[in-house]
């Protein structure tokens, strides 16, 4: 999805988080038929709060705005509670998903970091 409108410095993150939204939807969607849901909910919760989270921090880098470390901060803590709570189940689409998260929230560490060394 990269244009050549994104500011190049946000590229990696983007894609990062691009992964990890999608990643975490399929996720919560896999979560919901699963034999025991009641035992999701945790999962499916934090699944719908980190693709949130990563939609939320691809609009403020997309837009070049001045914030986008901060929300990148954010979103990485997000991707690590996911991935811990991921992590917990046995199924594929879990262990997918906390691989996504894991890869967003290192890219959005280094993003916010090299953002906010340029302030």
């Amino acid at each position: 999805m990269a244009t050549t409108l994104t500011p190049q410095k946000y590229q990696d993150c983007i894609e990062a988080c691009q992964d990890c939204a999608v990643s975490c939807d399929a996720c919560a969607e896999a979560c919901l038929s699963e034999q025991d849901v009641q035992m999701m909910v945790t999962c499916i919760r934090l699944d719908r709060d980190c693709a949130k989270i990563c939609y939320t921090a691809i609009s403020f880098m997309a837009s070049n705005s001045p914030h986008a470390a901060d929300v990148c901060q954010l979103c990485a803590h997000l991707c690590e509670t996911c991935a811990a709570e991921c992590e917990k189940h046995d199924h594929e689409h879990c262990k997918a998903c906390a691989e996504a998260c894991r890869r967003c929230a290192d890219a959005c560490r280094k993003m916010a970091t090299g953002a906010h060394a340029m302030d």
